[in-house]
């Protein structure tokens, strides 16, 4: 603690008494992480499968590595335009002046990051807090230790500590580690440990940015291909063998529909992964406790009358849990009212789509919403009534992926975006400037107040 407490006040200092970061160094720290990723991708792959007992390395290097070197290359790309002066229209009344907008690093930014995408979710608002120009302190989960170690080591040797440091320990080091008085907090994970962050963060007013879960769900209506919606939830919930903050958490299918939606995935699974046992594109459950709790969950449902339909027997070699449907599990259950992450889908069948906005509604908002129809007016009702972090129709996962989108949730599922350009002014403080030209016409309104201000009174805002 007392390490990374000095690492924190000489970054603090350094922010206060330095030049704010130059373009040419923003960018040079930008180059520098795209060259630790580009150099160190079997390591990172290698170290991230040997905390979840296995994890398919194409998984990290489509879902992980892939995305963070196209959003370091698109920072760099549109840097030069993200930090110059924003000019603002100046009013009649405050004529003749000059106004315009200064976007300015914030100083010191903590970034806590999650389990399951480890290097992800650590290096995206890395980067964002770089192109800002802060200097950054990322606390890694202490439940990938041989990647949390291997982070530390690379960041080391590419940036000096006062640029980028990474501390390493237990859940009380992240919980010291929050209430740091940074400039900003990112914290990445469950709703519960977020509320515990903004506690932290809240005794030096320090503004947080929670990226967090939720339920999010997939509705598919009545005239969209039953079987290319089952193909794409299948994809967006059983990568990562589900442990996906915006993976579809249940499906809400028209109840005609039900049993081919669930013949269609399965089948879709069954392609995707075959001989799961020995496959090496699934990816285990990071935990034996994770595996209990998922069991517990689907037992609950099987229990209450649930039907569940699973793609193979399980195997005691690996921590694995083959994809499962739960098809219309109990509403009051733990399926329905925790979220899942693991790959294990309820599918809720329903009548009308007013059902459909109803159930959504009920419950907590989102992360992320799917919808599949090719209906416009549909699509506008169901986002236009059903809120959400954000929304991918027909597919799911995507709009993450897209870094001229800002990524965030809403109430519950987080607050505060980022990603691309919404990242850098996340990370960045707009700071209003306004600059009176020649004639100050204001001052010279009074006091004394006279004629000349009940005139102006008038004209302006016709107030007599």
């Amino acid at each position: 603690m007392a390490e990374f407490q000095q690492v924190f006040q000489s970054m603090h200092l350094a922010s206060r008494s330095g030049p704010e970061a130059t373009y040419s160094e923003r960018i040079d720290r930008l180059g520098r992480l795209e060259k630790l990723l580009s150099d160190n991708v079997e390591a990172l792959c290698k170290a991230i499968s040997a905390d979840f007992n296995w994890r398919s390395d194409t998984e990290t290097k489509l879902l992980e590595i892939l995305p963070l070197l196209r959003g370091i290359r698109h920072a760099k790309r549109h840097l030069a335009r993200w930090m110059k002066e924003e000019r603002r229209k100046v009013d009649l009344a405050f004529q003749p002046s000059r106004a315009w907008v200064r976007y300015e690093a914030l100083g010191v930014v903590g970034i806590i990051a999650p389990w399951n995408y480890p290097l992800a979710l650590a290096i995206a608002p890395l980067t964002d807090a770089l192109a800002a120009g802060n200097r950054v302190m990322v606390k890694p989960s202490e439940q990938t230790p041989s990647f949390s170690d291997l982070l530390a080591k690379l960041i080391s040797e590419n940036f000096a500590a006062d640029e980028v440091f990474v501390v390493l320990g237990d859940v009380s080091v992240a919980q010291d580690f929050a209430r740091l008085p940074f400039d900003h907090l990112l914290f990445t994970g469950s709703t519960e440990v977020g509320r515990s962050i903004m506690r932290a963060a809240s005794d030096n007013l320090t503004p947080v940015t929670l990226e967090l879960g939720g339920k999010s769900p997939a509705i598919v209506y009545e005239d969209f291909s039953i079987d290319a919606a089952a193909r794409s939830i299948s994809f967006g919930k059983f990568i990562n063998a589900g442990q996906t903050c915006i993976a579809p958490d249940y499906a809400l299918v028209p109840r005609q529909g039900v049993d081919q939606f669930v013949d269609a995935v399965m089948n879709h699974v069954a392609q995707a992964y075959p001989n799961p046992a020995s496959n090496r594109d699934y990816t285990s459950i990071i935990s034996e406790r994770h595996m209990v709790r998922l069991r517990n969950a689907v037992q609950e449902a099987e229990a209450a009358g649930a039907r569940v339909v699973q793609y193979a027997g399980e195997t005691p070699d690996r921590v694995m849990l083959y994809p499962k449907l739960v098809v219309d599990p109990p509403r009051d259950g733990l399926l329905m009212q925790e979220e899942i992450f693991g790959p294990v889908l309820p599918v809720v069948p329903y009548d009308t789509v007013d059902e459909v906005i109803a159930f959504v509604n009920s419950k907590p908002r989102p992360l992320a919403l799917y919808l599949f129809t090719d209906s416009e007016e549909m699509q506008s009702k169901i986002i236009g009534n059903c809120k959400s972090g954000g929304v991918t129709v027909n597919g799911t996962l995507l709009h993450y992926a897209m870094e001229n989108l800002p990524f965030g949730g809403i109430g519950p599922s987080g607050m505060g975006a980022y990603h691309g350009r919404d990242g850098f002014r996340r990370f960045s403080h707009a700071r209003a400037v306004h600059k009176i030209g020649k004639i100050n016409m204001f001052e010279k309104l009074g006091p004394p107040w006279g004629l000349l201000l009940r005139l102006t009174l008038r004209i302006l805002g016709n107030i007599r």
